[in-house]
């Protein structure tokens, strides 16, 4: 068995969520999810096909993303994986709905951050193994970082 780290892409006002699931009709679903949790957001996504004609099936109502969705797909290469990049949205507001789906199996990360995905390939295919979410931690929060954190969620409206 070999192992890669593949570096995920993706424009840096963008958010993505990476995942497995298992049936053709994922594609589709994801897209329902997505407008159903956040009209206004921009998106693409794609699936990865296991079996069958083991197609990248991509949906989304923004061709940039879109693109960017497939060239992971692709480039990552993992069947029953799919890739949602959006923009105007944050995981927070769908990814509910997109656990909700009933063919979604696992969420592997959901991050603005830099990524890697750790990908392991054996005869049979391609699977991820884990996932390198954004950079290593430095220290431990101290009373200034926890007010800043704080006026920070409430600025954004998450918190009264």
């Amino acid at each position: 068995m070999k192992q890669y780290s593949v570096s995920v892409d993706k424009p840096t006002d963008c958010n993505i969520i990476v995942g497995q699931s298992h049936f053709i009709k994922t594609a589709e679903d994801l897209y329902e999810a997505m407008v159903g949790s956040v009209p206004q957001s921009k998106f693409g996504l794609a699936f990865c096909e296991a079996s069958g004609d083991r197609l990248v099936r991509v949906e989304g109502n923004d061709e940039e993303l879109r693109d960017c969705a497939m060239r992971n797909a692709l480039k990552v290469g993992a069947g029953h994986t799919f890739f949602i990049v959006m923009r105007e949205a944050y995981p927070i507001n769908v990814l509910r709905r997109i656990k909700d789906v009933p063919e979604v199996c696992n969420i592997f990360c959901a991050t603005a951050n830099e990524l890697e995905l750790v990908v392991a390939e054996s005869s049979l295919g391609r699977g991820i193994i884990g996932v390198i979410d954004g950079q290593t931690p430095e220290g431990v929060e101290n009373d200034e970082d926890v007010q800043k954190r704080r006026g920070f969620l409430r600025k954004i409206g998450y918190k009264l």
